[in-house]
């Protein structure tokens, strides 16, 4: 009997599409379910490692594999009986079927096919992000702690795109080992569904290792629950908008032209390849985000945004000042906290980027491959966030935003920020 059952929970694994099991009640007609020699059947199978079996969750998809079989069998013994007990081919038996040869081109698939499970995740270098974040015939977001890939409606199904190429990852994470190593995370349920061409793509960059998903990620995605803080790259462009709003309260223009919270540039992340070229372009776009950004408007009536000088002539210049200069006038005349260590660390921060990003335009450099710069820009946005962060507790302290403070998250005000 249990070739025959396992012929035809075989059949429904492959024919399904998705490798789904064959639900016990489905079996009705064909073989007395209810029997004892039936469930006795099954279990021995289960024992012999023949059929495996899911009773929770989703059980018509494996999620997982490699769940012990003295606990399968636990709960295939007190779980409802059929209930909604769905029967699998075991790994050990499928790795003998003829069948698995229609996927040995699209080695995700073939993953799937062999008995992996469904949400077991693979990992892979960042690298194999940059074809598509480049790529403007994809949509490429993240969160740098979720992400999406899809090929943009202009040329889905588009004649200058080929088919293999119009694809689709409806979720993608970011995983990390016990150095705080990122890569991208992907369940196989994704990786199986990408073409043979993409699949093979991201085999190449494969990393294997003890490493372990984002918290949030896995919060979302497995639990099925919010997560618990927040981007530190969301975090910035909130506080830039809290600023701006709170620049309104006090009835000037927004401190910053754009806080970039409704479209965020897409190479506002964590790096994807630690060179020195894609460092310096980070730097650049910072820079562009913190003191290019900086609106002397703001400033106007309050401090001098403009310094004369003597020249040798006698005759006067008048310069307009940076606004790294206006903006640290302007915090030293009107706020004066007893421990001036944050407002330091601050200023230095905005003076360090433009620092950063003025280097490389003065000189012509080669480019260089460095792990260590993951570990730099990590740093350095770290401070950046801490930056701004501090420059928006500095007007909470305004006298009409106190009376009327604008609405902030509970994970921006508590500075609850995955950094990592």
């Amino acid at each position: 009997m249990i070739e025959e059952i396992y012929s035809v929970v075989e059949e429904k694994y492959f024919s399904s599409g998705d490798f789904n099991g064959m639900p016990i009640y489905g079996l009705e007609g064909v073989f007395e379910i209810n029997g004892d020699d039936f469930k006795a059947a099954v279990r021995q199978a289960i024992e012999d490692e023949i059929l495996t079996a899911r009773y929770d969750g989703n059980p018509h998809i494996r999620g997982f594999s490699q769940i012990p079989k003295d606990k399968i069998l636990e709960g295939f013994d007190n779980a409802d009986y059929p209930g909604h007990t769905c029967l699998y081919p075991h790994e050990k038996k499928l790795a003998g079927s003829d069948r698995l040869t229609a996927y040995k081109e699209a080695p995700y698939e073939m993953a799937l096919a062999e008995g992996a499970g469904q949400l077991d995740f693979r990992t892979f270098d960042l690298s194999v992000l940059e074809y598509y974040r480049n790529d403007p015939r994809y949509s490429y977001n993240t969160d740098f702690i979720h992400g999406q890939i899809s090929i943009t409606d202009e040329y889905f199904e588009s004649d200058s795109v080929p088919e293999h190429d119009q694809i689709l990852l409806q979720t993608f994470g970011f995983a990390y080992d016990d150095d705080l190593n990122r890569y991208v995370a992907v369940f196989l349920r994704y990786l199986g569904n990408l073409s043979t061409e993409h699949q093979k793509v991201w085999a190449a960059k494969e990393v294997k290792g003890d490493i372990k998903l984002h918290p949030d990620y896995y919060a979302s995605s497995i639990l099925g629950s919010w997560g618990s803080r927040m981007s530190i790259f969301r975090a910035f462009t909130e506080e830039l908008k809290v600023i701006n709003e709170m620049s309104t309260l006090i009835g000037k223009p927004t401190l910053f032209r754009n806080s970039y919270d409704e479209e965020t540039p897409k190479e506002f992340g964590f790096l994807l390849r630690p060179t020195q070229a894609e460092f310096n372009n980070f730097m650049l776009l910072l820079d562009k985000m913190m003191s290019d950004n900086i609106n002397k408007k703001f400033f106007e009536d309050d401090v001098e945004i403009e310094s004369e000088e003597e020249r040798d002539d006698g005759k006067i210049v008048v310069r307009p000042k940076g606004t790294i200069q206006i903006l640290e006038s302007w915090v030293n005349k009107y706020f004066q906290p007893a421990d001036p260590t944050p407002i330091e660390d601050m200023m230095k921060t905005f003076r360090k980027v433009r620092q950063l990003r003025q280097k490389p335009a003065h000189k012509v450099s080669i480019d260089s491959f460095d792990q260590e710069l993951f570990k730099k820009q990590r740093e350095l946005v770290v401070k950046a966030y801490d930056s701004v962060r501090t420059l928006r507790q500095v007007l909470a302290n305004h006298p009409k935003v106190r009376a009327n403070p604008p609405k902030i998250s509970e994970q921006l005000f508590n500075g609850e920020i995955w950094d990592i």
